[in-house]
C-alpha cells in the first residue's frame, strides 16, 4: 500500500472514484509474471475491472458525466494504473453507465469475464436459433456467455463437472445442464440437438475437451476457447477439418475496439440477470490476501471494497 498523487484525466478520459475493484485470474498472472512475461511497467496499480462514480473528466468529455455511476473495463490493459486504487482514469467509452439496480460489487465483476463471454458467443455472428454449448457453467466467463447467448436467442446447453453442481448451474438460465464426466456425455448432447450437434462451443479447457468438442460440434461450427492447462495442446486436426470447424482463441485485452463497445452495451442491458456469486470481499489494504484467495481457487468472485460507503445493493 502507498500514496500517489491523484491522477488527472487526459483528453478523452474520465476519472472514476472506485467503490469496488474486481480481481480476475489474469490480474494474478500479470503479477506473477506468467509465461515468463515481465511486468510491462516499473510501477503498476493492478486490476482491469471496477465500478464507482465519475468525479472528473478530461478535455473533450462533457462535464455532465460527473456523478455518473459506472462500471469500467480495461483500466490496466496496456496501461499501468488499474482499479486497485481510490481513483483511476480510463477512456470515456470504457466507463459504462451502471444501472441503478446493480451494485458496485457486481459491476466490478463485469469487465473481463463479460467481454470474453460476449466475444465467444457473438464473434462469428448472431446466435438466434442456434445451439451454444458452454463449458464449466459456474465459471465467471461461462455465466456471462450463458446470459448473453440466451438473450441472443440461442438454445444454451451448459456443462458441470458433477451432478451436485446441476442445481446451481440451472440458476444461470441455461436451457439444459449436462454432466460432462458421464460416459454418455456426447450422446446426450447429440440427443438434445436432434443429432446435428452444437453450433458454438464456449471452451474453458481447450486441451482437456478438444476431442469431445469434436464429437459434439456441428458441421461448420465454432470452438471459441479462452483457456487451456497445457500451453501447446494436441488436437485432432483431420477430424476437425472434415467438420469444417473454426477454432477461435480469445485474449480479452486484444479484442477489436468495436467488439468491446458492442459487448459493453449488451452486458449493461443484461446486467440485472448477470449475477455473480461473491466468494470474498477484502478492504484495499488486504489486497495481498485477496490475490491469495484467487490463486487458491475461490469458488466465486473476489472483490476489493475500495471506498468504504454504504451500498445497499452490495450483497447481491
Amino acid at each position: 500500500m502507498g500514496r500517489m498523487p491523484p491522477p488527472d484525466p487526459a483528453p478523452g478520459e474520465v476519472r472514476v472514484r472506485v467503490h469496488a475493484s474486481g480481481i480476475n485470474p489474469g490480474d494474478v498472472k500479470k503479477r506473477a509474471p506468467w509465461l515468463d512475461m515481465p511486468m510491462a511497467y516499473p510501477r503498476i496499480v493492478p486490476h482491469s475491472d471496477g465500478a464507482g462514480v465519475i468525479d472528473a473528466v478530461g478535455p473533450g468529455i462533457s462535464a455532465s458525466r460527473i456523478g455518473e455511476r459506472v462500471w469500467c473495463f480495461g483500466a490496466q490493459s496496456y496501461r499501468p494504473f488499474g482499479t486497485a486504487a481510490e481513483l483511476t482514469c480510463v477512456p470515456s467509452e470504457q466507463a459504462v453507465t451502471l444501472p441503478d439496480d446493480v451494485s458496485y460489487v457486481q459491476g466490478a465483476c463485469f469487465g473481463i469475464p463479460g467481454m470474453t463471454g460476449h466475444r465467444a458467443v457473438f464473434a462469428d455472428g448472431p446466435v438466434n436459433g442456434r445451439t451454444v454449448l458452454v463449458r464449466g457453467a459456474l465459471g465467471a466467463v461461462a455465466r456471462a456467455a450463458i446470459v448473453l447467448a440466451v438473450r441472443g436467442g440461442a438454445t444454451v446447453v451448459a456443462t458441470v463437472r458433477s451432478a451436485s453442481e446441476a442445481a446451481s448451474a440451472r440458476a444461470t438460465g441455461a436451457h439444459h445442464i449436462v454432466v460432462q464426466s458421464e460416459p454418455d456425455f456426447a450422446a446426450r448432447i447429440l440427443e438434445l440437438t436432434g443429432g446435428r450437434g452444437v453450433d458454438r462451443i464456449v471452451e474453458v479447457a481447450f486441451d482437456a475437451n478438444i476431442r469431445s468438442d469434436h464429437d459434439v460440434i456441428a458441421l461448420g461450427g465454432t470452438i471459441a476457447a479462452y483457456a487451456t492447462l497445457q500451453p501447446e495442446p494436441a488436437l485432432p486436426f483431420w477430424p476437425l477439418l472434415f467438420k469444417d470447424v473454426t477454432i477461435r482463441l480469445l485474449g480479452s485485452d486484444d479484442f477489436p475496439p468495436a467488439a468491446k463497445l458492442d459487448a459493453a452495451r449488451d452486458i449493461t442491458a443484461a446486467a440485472s440477470a448477470l449475477v455473480y456469486p461473491i466468494a470474498a470481499r477484502f478492504p484495499l489494504e488486504s489486497i495481498a490476501e485477496a490475490h491469495l484467495a484467487v490463486e487458491r481457487g475461490a469458488r466465486g468472485r473476489v472483490v476489493l471494497d475500495v471506498l468504504d460507503v454504504l451500498d445497499v445493493l452490495s450483497t447481491r
